[in-house]
């Protein structure tokens, strides 16, 4: 659960490896850290969020890296945000005294947040400042494959084995002998390192309390334009920062996590990279920041998947930050992945799978990025009614689905449910704007395919929709996405059958859902998995839509009660322990936070 005044607690580690739910999360809108309750940082990709890791010993321990800053013989400690910004405090306490360190992803002196442009200086900063009594400090940067380092102005010049192309300086207050130093402070005084890629800034003023007062300040402006006011606000605002920390600012694009291959579950093999640009994740995350007041940033996202659209001419089902083709999926041999669990993968496969649902998602974008009233250019007009097209088509032939399973295709219910998003959305912009084609004949569709959704996957044994247009009785959470995309109303007598049915059937026990049950509906890859949380925000919002307010607020509320002290939540949930599982943090699940928020708190007037 949030806490802005987290208790002292002791460092765990399990198998040599933090739990996810002790890490937080800082970043410049170009890439992003994880910073471990003891002072460790694992998980660094430079100079990109996609880019290769200059450490990632979160994915081993041994021979991944790590740039620690920590007190000798540290007994516990706390972390918390800065309150609005992404300013990250630890707290050690050590035998002989307190240390309090710092770190952020420094971002330029009056940087505008909301402008679509780079705001981040390209330099990580660790302040340390001993609170009370005496503390042994160490600092070291182990980048992953080695690293030299030779003295270089005020600091180091730091070559990283595997990154010729890194250009790094390690700068300080305090001497740097090399690439590993202790320091004894006394209460009061500090240590300050600051790492620089892309541009040597030895020459620059070495001023780490600015940078940081700097950074704090940027993300406060931003936070400025919150308007939310309803169930959770402190959770909620430390939602919007998280999604703002998953986001490429120059490009407008959004990684569904910033991480790769942490397991769901523990010693399992579906360990994906998240650090990419799927098309359904920026469709919703559209929909939770326009509603809070971050119409900036919803306009990026819908400018991006138009353009990436435009410059692939054929959906993909994600990009590249840039635009561009997802690289191959490949397996690292050499890193032994989080708490053992490989393979390790950098790439994704599921890059080329055939998931009908993204002519939905890229029709929404582009009905919603035109209602302001902008213009909508002949070409794209001409590329949107071939997704229209398309929709029309291609709705009873197989695909992968929005979870990508890597077993035989079939016809996924939520697959229709989005062609028919597709044809509703290009009629409505035809049909608004006086635009040539086939309007007329896309509305019929729509229509008729949201008969054929409600009578063809009802499976009367057993009273609920199925996740197959073929009716068979499988359960998929997917399904409670419908409503929301108005597809069916969740009020129709099999929605709500559905909605109920998949409450108790995909149960993972206190309002926890599966996606679906692996018995019932294989997905080419063994084992089980946990409880994917955004599907719990979705029943929140059924529960809403079906005038059960109670009941989602309780939902709601025990759904946020299990995010981390920092406020940052995983993909999936261990039913059996609560521990976090899979990439982290889930910019899904932090969608669902706000977005359920929101549904909640306008549900109060209705």
């Amino acid at each position: 659960m949030l806490d802005t005044d987290p208790p002292f607690r002791p460092v765990r580690r399990a198998d040599g490896y933090p739990p996810l739910e002790d890490l937080g999360l800082i970043g410049d809108g170009d890439t992003a850290a994880l910073v471990g309750l003891d002072g460790s940082i694992p998980w660094l990709c430079l100079p990109r969020f996609d880019s290769e890791p200059l450490v990632c010993g979160l994915l081993d321990q041994a021979r991944g890296g790590h740039f620690t800053l920590t007190a000798d013989g540290l007994l516990e400690a706390r972390q918390f945000y800065e309150p609005d910004t992404a300013v990250l405090v630890t707290e050690l306490r050590a035998p002989s005294g307190l240390v309090r360190i710092t770190d952020a992803l420094a971002l330029r002196a009056g940087a505008d947040l909301s402008d679509d442009a780079g705001a981040g200086r390209a330099e990580l900063v660790r302040s340390a400042v001993v609170v009370s009594g005496s503390v042994r400090l160490r600092a070291e940067l182990e980048p992953r494959g080695g690293g030299q380092a030779r003295a270089l102005g005020s600091g180091l010049e730091v070559r990283a084995l595997r990154r010729p192309d890194l250009r790094l300086h390690l700068r300080s207050n305090r001497p740097l002998t090399g690439l590993r130093t202790e320091h004894d402070l006394e209460q009061g005084d500090r240590l300050d390192l600051v790492l620089s890629w892309g541009r040597i800034h030895r020459h620059h003023r070495f001023a780490p309390e600015t940078m940081l007062r700097d950074t704090a300040g940027a993300w406060r402006r931003w936070m400025a334009k919150c308007g939310y006011d309803g169930p959770q606000a402190a959770l909620v605002r430390r939602a919007v920062i998280t999604l703002k920390l998953c986001d490429d600012w120059v490009n407008g694009s959004l990684v569904a996590a910033p991480t790769s291959s942490l397991p769901a579950p523990i010693g399992g093999v579906r360990n994906w990279d998240y650090r990419y640009t799927w098309i359904r994740d920026a469709a919703y995350a559209v929909f939770a920041l326009r509603r809070v007041g971050f119409g900036e940033e919803a306009d990026a996202f819908l400018g991006w998947v138009l353009d990436a659209f435009e410059q692939s001419r054929s959906p993909r089902i994600m990009y590249t930050l840039l635009g561009d083709a997802v690289p191959e999926e490949v397996q690292d041999a050499e890193l032994e992945g989080y708490r053992r669990s490989a393979p390790v993968r950098w790439g994704n496969g599921a890059a080329d799978q055939r998931q009908h649902d993204v002519y939905g998602e890229v029709l929404d974008c582009a009905d919603q990025w035109l209602r302001p009233g902008r213009e909508l250019q002949p070409a794209l007009w001409s590329g949107l009614a071939e997704l229209a097209e398309a929709a029309a088509s291609t709705w009873r032939q197989p695909d992968q689905g929005i979870w990508e399973v890597r077993s035989e295709g079939r016809v996924f219910t939520y697959s229709a449910g989005m062609c028919q998003v597709a044809l509703d959305r290009a009629a409505a912009i035809g049909e608004r704007l006086g635009m040539p084609g086939q309007i007329a004949a896309w509305r019929r569709e729509a229509e008729t395919l949201r008969r054929v959704i409600l009578e063809e996957s009802w499976d009367e044994k057993a009273q609920c929709l199925s996740e197959h247009l073929d009716g068979g009785g499988s359960l998929d959470a997917s399904l409670l996405a419908l409503p929301l995309r108005k597809v069916v109303p969740a009020g129709h007598p099999r929605m709500a059958a559905t909605t109920a049915a998949i409450a108790a059937r995909l149960s993972a026990g206190d309002g926890l859902l599966y996606r679906y049950l692996h018995e019932s509906s294989p997905d080419g890859l063994p084992g089980d998995e946990g409880a994917f949380l955004l599907c719990s925000f979705w029943l929140v919002d059924n529960l809403i839509l079906l005038g059960e307010r109670d009941r989602a607020g309780e939902l709601y509320a025990s759904l946020c009660a299990r995010a981390s002290p920092l406020g940052l939540l995983p993909e999936q949930i261990d039913p059996s322990t609560g521990a976090f599982m899979g990439n982290f943090p889930q910019a899904f699940s932090h969608i669902g936070v706000i977005a359920s928020g929101v549904n909640l708190a306008r549900s109060e007037g209705s």
